[in-house]
């Protein structure tokens, strides 16, 4: 048995950037990238988070960096990108997972789509969508200039695949970054470069602690679940590592669900 099939996640000499990782689905998918043997970038808005995350990779063995950018910034994101490479080379692994309504939800009223002001749409295309966007523009030059190939992987939802009710921009911001992604995947596989999504359902992440806090809530959500338990961001992060690894390295323009079966049972 060679060393490459008794680790087919192996990472060791790889690059990873995660985006929104200080907390959640981000935070566990660095930990799992950092065991696999990645160098791993930590990306918040929060800056404080990203650098505890690294501090704790740093801690465990890893070799970690935390950096703060705005993903809805290209600026930012490119100078985020610039600083990664400084320190350990050009990024081989794009995880983009900062979503959700972006760093500042307040200007959301909370109204019906066709009531809503179109600038609270902004909270959810610039991050979702530009975000995404933003980062593989940044990160893909790099690859390509590298010559080793890549991976891009997006964090998306159900919401973009089945779609959302009272959620129609967040819906069409996720279907759009994975449309976007697809296209990428056909023009990248010249460079050994894959691009793919996770669409996810709801996880026991701190967006969404509240409402996994209520118990009947809950018991309404999960009768749509084949599954019956929310997921974990360690039922994302096992995903995206496979993704990531040279085991997914005949596989792109995909989007993988990780959801306990929701979108089956619709």
């Amino acid at each position: 048995m060679s060393e490459a099939q008794k680790n087919i996640l192996d990472l060791t000499g790889r690059v990873a950037l995660v985006t929104g990782a200080g907390q959640g689905v981000g935070a566990e998918t660095a930990r799992y990238l950092a065991a696999q043997g990645a160098k791993v970038v930590v990306n918040d808005f929060v800056g404080e988070r990203a650098e505890a995350i690294a501090e704790e990779l740093n801690g465990a063995g890893g070799v970690a960096l935390g950096l703060q950018a705005d993903v809805t910034d290209f600026a930012s994101v490119q100078t985020m990108i610039d600083a990664a490479s400084t320190e350990f080379g050009a990024v081989d692994v794009l995880v983009n997972n900062a979503g959700n309504a972006g760093a500042d939800p307040r200007a959301l009223s909370g109204r019906p789509f066709w009531e809503s002001d179109p600038k609270e749409w902004d909270a959810f295309l610039k991050v979702n969508l530009y975000g995404v966007m933003n980062c593989c523009r940044a990160a893909i030059p790099g690859m390509i200039e590298a010559g080793k190939g890549g991976r891009l992987i997006s964090i998306i939802s159900d919401a973009g695949r089945v779609g959302e009710g009272g959620l129609e921009t967040y819906s069409g911001a996720k279907a759009g970054a994975a449309g976007f992604m697809r296209g990428l995947a056909r023009s990248l596989g010249r460079f050994d470069i894959t691009s793919n999504c996770v669409a996810i359902a709801t996880t026991n992440t701190p967006a969404v602690r509240a409402m996994t806090q209520n118990e009947d809530l809950m018991k309404k959500v999960l009768r749509n679940y084949i599954i019956r338990r929310v997921g974990e961001p360690s039922d994302v992060a096992a995903m995206v590592t496979f993704l990531a690894s040279n085991s997914a390295s005949w596989t792109t323009g995909q989007t993988y669900p990780v959801n306990g079966g929701f979108s089956v049972n619709q």
